[in-house]
């Protein structure tokens, strides 16, 4: 039997996580990088507050992960590569309830771990891209498709935008504004087979892609907003 005070069912994390430990992690991280940008959070109100969610976001630098965990309005177990796991961050990954996935390869152990989660209502936050790049979600894999083939969960799309350093010779602001941005939450249909996978990976993907999309256009809207005399 678990450990007074440890993850499961009730808490929406894992077996063997501390859920206090948790909110403690969400509060570090909602505030860690304010000093460094300007943050601009919208449609978090859209986050359902209960029941299994998948959270799909792009992914271009090592920033995303931690803003979306503080940011959100509720407890999430996050996907994260094993690597992240050697050295002294792996016991604090494990004791706030997030979990190592191996890159590359179908990982069992992982996603019985996040169904299990899901099971209990919690949410599981999934970056299709699989790894860093300049998080347009131009491909995806089928990870988050599969959990909410065997959940049923919604499917809640984020997208954040402006942590990624600027090309070189391109002088970078001061405090550069970063926005983190919730979609509206939909239901996805997943068929059987590995057609029915890829398909709603598909959609899945498209569906973050124009969110991303969207965001930029505002960005750069704003930007040329701000250039008129």
């Amino acid at each position: 039997m678990p450990v007074t005070g440890s993850g499961g069912p009730a808490s929406g994390l894992p077996e063997g996580s501390v859920p206090w430990l948790h909110d403690v992690g969400r509060t570090i991280a909602r505030h860690l990088y304010r000093p460094a940008y300007r943050l601009r959070v919208s449609g978090m109100d859209r986050v359902p507050r209960t029941g299994p969610v998948v959270l799909v976001a792009n992914h271009s630098t090592m920033i995303e992960p931690q803003l979306i965990f503080g940011l959100l309005p509720r407890r999430s177990v996050f996907l994260v590569k094993d690597e992240m796991f050697d050295g002294v961050a792996g016991p604090w990954l494990r004791r706030i309830g997030q979990v190592p996935v191996t890159r590359g390869a179908p990982d069992r152990t992982a996603l019985t771990t996040a169904t299990g989660v899901l099971a209990d209502g919690g949410l599981v936050g999934v970056f299709p891209e699989g790894t860093r790049g300049a998080g347009d979600v131009s491909s995806a894999h089928h990870g988050a498709a599969w959990l909410v083939r065997m959940s049923g969960a919604a499917v809640q799309p984020v997208a954040v935008r402006g942590t990624l350093r600027p090309p070189e010779r391109t002088r970078r602001r001061l405090r550069p504004v970063v926005d983190v941005v919730a979609g509206e939450p939909f239901t996805l249909d997943v068929g059987r087979g590995r057609s029915g996978l890829a398909e709603a990976t598909e959609r899945l993907r498209g569906t973050l892609a124009d969110l991303v999309a969207h965001v930029d256009a505002a960005r750069t809207s704003d930007r040329e907003e701000k250039r008129k005399p």
